[in-house]
């Protein structure tokens, strides 16, 4: 191997760590007020390599953003494996519970709330639109569904955020059981 592709493999190898730490540390404060600084802690490495590799805080945020979203696309696709053969509406409801099973892992759906309520920042609302994009064409290409069934498949996707950011699950009341109703989530580890 040479030393540029050593050089490079062993970049690849640091942008999958701190990738992997970025998504828990802007999990839990966010864009705009988590500093870089942290995720380079978080990650064993210096700001200035995490810079060096990701341009800016944003460029770090929104690669981020772009990871959680093929880890969205990965659980669809094995979901939907689980459901080979079957008619859209089944494909569709074993995606919704690998999604449902995925975003047990608080990160990843708190990553998603995160971006949102950054997408003011044009990059991340750009980078959340590819990522819904990608997820809807792929929920069309791997269900057969059509549009109305995929777009109920998103809406319930969506109401499944609610739910399992506001621990919906725990509390019983008329409203959160008409939320809830017919959903069923991974327990949280």
């Amino acid at each position: 191997m040479s030393r540029e592709e050593s050089t490079r493999s062993t970049a690849e190898a640091r942008r999958a760590v701190i990738l992997n730490e970025a998504l828990h540390v802007f999990a839990r404060s966010g864009y705009h007020t988590t500093p870089v600084t942290e995720v380079a802690e978080a990650a064993g490495i210096s700001q200035a390599y995490v810079l060096r590799l990701f341009g800016t805080k944003l460029g770090l945020f929104t690669a981020t953003l772009e990871r959680c979203f093929e880890r969205v696309e990965e659980a669809l696709r094995e979901g939907a494996l689980g459901a080979d053969g079957a008619p859209a509406p089944q494909v569709l409801e074993a995606m919704g519970d690998a999604y449902a099973e995925l975003i047990a892992d608080r990160d990843l759906l708190m990553i998603q709330v995160h971006a949102q309520s950054a997408s003011a920042v044009p990059e991340i609302r750009e980078t959340l639109r590819r990522g819904y994009a990608d997820v809807v064409t792929l929920a069309h290409a791997l269900s057969g569904g059509d549009r109305d069934q995929v777009q109920r498949f998103m809406a319930m996707g969506l109401l499944c955020h609610l739910v399992t950011a506001l621990d919906l699950e725990e509390v019983d009341a008329p409203w959160t059981r008409t939320l809830t109703k017919g959903m069923t989530h991974a327990p949280r580890g």
